[in-house]
């Protein structure tokens, strides 16, 4: 089935790629009328009992009318969606509008050979979202009590479905509106279909090279030689339509003549063959794609284009595809031992699972490991990251049981509200170490193609700080890292024990302890180790194992100077059995050591990590101690403030964008700001502009003396120092006369207008922002007023959701919090309003992306109370979130 042309009105937006229970790909769309031919076909293709339980009756054939009926829709009151997979539908799955505009009845037809796919529930999350943009509320549905697949799919969705048997039929009604039972179930069913995808991927049971060379040297042999010496335990067969013999193996011309079926296919052909490569692949039923063959970043908005059509004919296939400009991946579990990669040989065995993008990063990162002798679990190089992603392997590895701890070099991120749900989870039960320059986010590798941020610099890093993730810099930093928590039990606190034999390397460790976070709970640097080894490792042992049991100690660093005859394996030995004994980490430190073939950066026996330098050990080691931290508290709870009604701010919103076109704002009026900000218990301090002396006069006696009088230039209106505000005025002759002087005052300016406002309880003055931002959705900003933000930067930024503890977290995040709190003797302001204050605008921002902007500015933080003065209000039609309230993948 060809995919048919859109009619005018086609919702584009509905589209998406989806992975279906068994790991397979589908193409969700919506239907048209071009489809009639292919629902029929889909029709007659169904057993006598599908058609029964879905009409209520036996009909072989839909006739013509029902054809019309059923295929021409106006996406609004009647809509349609299939899954498609090699362009035939696979399921189908309709609303239609009820005589109550806010109800629709909903209806599915899965086809017989792909039930049990989870077919159902996808359909009804993307016919949900889509009823919710169109208005709609509910939906119904009647359903034979015989047909127990459909009402359980109605049942497992999360939603409080209401039922009541009349005449022989059960009928459905439930609210649509995403429930966190709802959320729960879709994100369970996204793990599992998306670590199913990736599980194929990993661990195939036939692997099929196509481009397989006779060439020494090239990708095509290095790759298949890497595959059958790494002694993997399936199928491997070589595909070259040229060649007579490969490595010794008998080619075949073509992935279709490979007999059985190849759920790996590993391309390594021109860059001009790959699209043909791919869609002989779908047509052979190959579960999934590894493409090293490169390019593709290398030709402009061409080579992105073709990248694009490949992965929609991957998915359009069933296929997950890896690449393209993949360096390959790895299993080293010994019932697979799969090496399909450019690296020479399989990595040792060990739990770290490793993610990276660009091949040449991957080659250091994975030679930085194995110089340290981290075992690696599973190995995944995405390339340009065209289709498989960081976020599909951290849900294959919070399944794998081989994988205890997680490390990621991030060049971009395409789904980071995703990766922050993933990881908060994943962090929860395995370390997440994850690298990323400065500059992620902002601008995009070559080949890369997702969303950037406009997001101030340190949002990003504070939604991984939110989400749990070690958070490093380098490829260095994360190795250093991962061969701590690859072995080490986690610190329960920041308490370590230095230990040593030179006083003054002592000294310098101990002072970076304290620059990192972490307390020195015990130090003793004067060991005397140059006795002898059979006198010194009994001396070093019962140093170590007494610091450790001392209170306060919750790990060990053993920082040694060369000691002539002191073995270094026999050393990391006795470590190993101390920190075994006491249950805390150890790590060992080997300065000085200038011998090129000793290898001081390792992990050495009885998994004890060692470094060079003690700074690198301490900066591993703290970044640890704040993971472990993170993992101590409370798995964050996110309680709505009380009083919110988010439906009423909903209805606000739509009635003043239905006739905004496009992507332009509209500023709110102060009135219009106040009426929304009420419907989550926000407050805004009233303020009246005006232009006479007279109308001034009688705002104020309205409001209530004293009153406050700016100027409405917003450069201005809040400046004491530069006269755009006069305070504690407090009589009608006062205002007169104050008005007359700013205007003078501010003539040159330009800034004569001028408001009236009540005066507040005078407190410490903040600001508080919230923006939506293409790439990482809602961003809430807190800062301290004036030079604090203006000139030093000081802002706080966190990405909603935001727990109460979040909230307040925040609000103590920038360097000048200390004035919130009695600061030089002034009063503590009144933080826990503060934080309420806080909590609502994370809510407002969260559950409304068409609010863009939104900025109180300033807060007054006063002893009992906390006061908006102003609010700037900005609404927009709201683009697709990265994540939203329906499984699909990125496209």
């Amino acid at each position: 089935m060809v995919k048919p042309e859109p009619a005018p009105d086609y919702p584009a937006h509905w589209e998406a790629d989806v992975v279906l229970r068994d790991g397979a790909t589908g193409h969700l769309r919506p239907m048209s009328a071009a489809d009639a031919e292919a629902v029929q076909e889909f029709h007659m293709a169904q057993s006598q009992n599908s058609i029964y339980l879905r009409f209520f009756t036996y009909k072989s054939k839909l006739t013509a009318k029902e054809l019309r009926r059923f295929t021409e829709l106006d996406y609004r009151d009647r809509v349609a969606f299939v899954i498609t997979r090699a362009g035939r539908i696979l399921g189908i799955g309709r609303y239609d509008r009820l005589d109550d505009p806010a109800e629709a009845e909903v209806a599915f037809n899965v086809s017989d050979h792909h039930q049990g796919q989870g077919l159902g529930s996808i359909l009804l999350e993307h016919l949900a979202a889509a009823a919710r943009e169109n208005g709609i509320d509910r939906f119904s549905a009647e359903v034979l009590p015989e047909n127990r697949k459909m009402i359980q799919v109605f049942s497992d969705a999360g939603y409080e479905v209401h039922r009541h048997f009349d005449d022989g039929v059960i009928s459905l009604y439930f609210d649509i509106d995403p429930t966190e039972k709802s959320r729960a179930v879709m994100e369970s069913r996204e793990h599992r279909a998306e670590a199913r995808s990736v599980a194929g991927l990993m661990a195939p049971r036939s692997v099929a090279v196509i481009g397989a060379s006779r060439t020494w040297g090239s990708i095509g042999q290095q790759l298949l030689v890497h595959i059958v010496e790494g002694g993997f335990n399936g199928a491997v067969h070589a595909v070259n339509q040229e060649a007579l013999e490969v490595s010794g193996m008998m080619p075949y011309a073509s992935i279709a003549e490979v007999p059985g079926p190849v759920d790996l296919a590993v391309i390594a052909v021109p860059y001009a063959e790959v699209p043909k490569v791919v869609e002989q692949c779908g047509k052979a039923g190959v579960k999934g794609l590894v493409i090293a063959t490169a390019g593709f970043a290398d030709n402009g908005d061409a080579g992105l284009a073709r990248q694009r059509s490949l992965v929609r004919l991957a998915r359009a296939n069933g296929m997950r595809l890896v690449g393209p400009a993949s360096l390959g991946v790895a299993n080293t579990d010994p019932a697979v031992s799969l090496n399909a990669s450019m690296a020479p040989s399989l990595p040792g065995r060990g739990g770290l699972g490793v993610f990276t993008q660009s091949a040449a990063l991957g080659i250091s990162l994975f030679a930085s490991l194995s110089r340290r002798n981290v075992g690696m679990s599973t190995v995944l190089s995405a390339g340009n990251r065209a289709d498989v992603s960081g976020n599909d392997m951290m849900q294959f590895w919070e399944d794998d049981p081989n994988t205890t701890a997680c490390g990621l070099y991030l060049e971009s991120i395409g789904n980071p509200r995703k990766f922050s749900r993933i990881s908060r989870r994943l962090a929860r039960s395995k370390p997440v170490i994850v690298a990323k320059s400065d500059s992620v986010g902002l601008r995009l590798p070559p080949g890369h193609a997702v969303r950037t941020t406009q997001a101030p610099q340190g949002a990003l890093d504070a939604m991984l700080r939110q989400s749990g993730v070690i958070r490093v810099n380098t490829l260095e930093e994360l190795a250093d890292v991962a061969q701590l928590v690859a072995s080490q039990p986690l610190p329960k606190g920041p308490g370590l024990a230095i230990i040593g034999n030179s006083a003054a390397l002592g000294t310098v460790v101990a002072d970076s302890t304290e620059q990192h976070g972490l307390s020195v709970a015990a130090l003793q640097t004067r060991l005397e180790l140059d006795i002898g080894q059979s006198r010194a490792l009994p001396l070093l042992k019962r140093t170590v194992r007494g610091a450790l049991a001392e209170p306060g100690v919750d790990a060990a660093m053993v920082t040694l100077l060369p000691v002539a005859g002191l073995d270094l394996e026999a050393v990391a030995k006795v470590l190993g059995e101390c920190s075994a004994a006491a249950g805390k980490p150890v790590i060992a430190v080997f300065c000085g050591i200038i011998d090129p073939a000793v290898n001081v950066n390792v992990q050495l026996a009885a998994g004890v990590p060692s470094y060079s330098s003690p700074g690198t050990a301490i900066g591993a080691l703290a970044a640890v101690t704040r993971y472990a931290q993170w993992l101590a508290q409370a798995v964050p709870v996110f309680d709505p403030p009380p009083g919110v009604e988010s439906n009423a701010a909903q209805e606000l919103l739509d009635s003043w964008l239905k006739d905004v076109q496009g992507d332009s704002l509209v500023t709110l009026l102060p009135s219009q700001a106040r009426r929304l900000l009420a419907h989550y218990g926000i407050d805004v301090l009233e303020s009246a502009p005006f232009g006479s002396e007279e109308q001034a006069v009688a705002d104020a006696q309205r409001l209530g003396w004293p009153v406050a009088l700016k100027t409405l230039d917003p450069s201005l209106r809040h400046r004491l120092d530069l006269g755009g505000v006069r305070i504690n005025i407090e009589n009608a002759q006062s205002l007169r006369r104050n008005i007359a002087q700013m205007r003078k005052l501010l003539e040159p300016y330009g800034a004569v207008n001028l408001e009236v406002q009540s005066m507040a309880q005078v407190g410490q003055s903040c600001t508080l922002r919230a923006i939506e931002d293409p790439l990482l959705g809602p961003v809430v900003s807190f800062g301290l007023s004036g030079d604090a933000v203006n000139l030093l930067d000081d802002w706080a930024h966190r990405v909603p959701p935001l727990s109460a503890d979040a909230a307040a977290e925040l609000i103590r995040s920038p360097r000048a919090a200390a004035k919130l709190f009695g600061h030089e003797g002034l009063p503590a302001g009144n933080v826990a309003a503060l934080a309420d204050l806080v909590a609502r605008v994370a809510m407002l921002k969260d559950e409304h992306p068409e609010v863009a902007f939104l900025e109180f500015k300033p807060i007054l933080v006063g002893p009992t109370a906390v006061t908006v003065l102003a609010a700037d209000v900005r609404i927009g039609n709201p683009g697709q979130r990265t994540d939203s309230a329906r499984r699909a993948l990125l496209s």
